[in-house]
């Protein structure tokens, strides 16, 4: 009995955890999950950490190019500077391409709900290019509209 506990026990603790067996896919959309959910708690700090701290990361929109994480970061606390300018974001139509064993192109529906009084709700679509480093995949390019 006891060297069958041990047996169990050393299966369990030297099979490689459930995140080190994701797919580069799925690691991809778990930022973009936490990075909804860091949104809807009002965190646009946490939200950031989705992008790659870089000069060279781009945000890419209607109202023109922002070069520099620095500078996204800033746009971003301007356009959204309260929790209820920010309301709730939620992702949809997720398609994620590997370009390579380090880059993947993410093509997706991005949707806020907000009040009236706040914005009203908007929404549309981005490109995405993520980039694998050190410290996970980080979006290098942000393409929205």
């Amino acid at each position: 009995m006891i060297a069958r506990g041990v047996l169990i026990s050393l299966i369990l603790f030297s099979s490689p955890s459930a995140s080190a067996q994701d797919s580069p896919k799925e690691r991809i959309i778990d930022v973009l999950n936490a990075q909804a959910r860091a949104w809807n708690e009002g965190d646009v700090a946490r939200f950031m950490q989705g992008y790659q701290e870089s000069d060279s990361t781009r945000f890419v929109s209607a109202k023109g190019v922002v070069k520099g994480y620095r500078n996204v970061l800033a746009r971003y606390l301007a356009a959204y500077p309260t929790k209820e300018k920010m309301g709730e974001l939620s992702f949809g139509e997720l398609d994620v391409r590997m370009l390579s064993e380090d880059f993947a192109i993410v093509i997706g529906k991005w949707t806020l709900k907000r009040r009236e009084s706040e914005g009203g709700n908007a929404g549309g679509y981005f490109t995405l290019i993520f980039q694998r480093t050190t410290s996970g995949w980080k979006i290098i390019h942000d393409h929205t509209s």
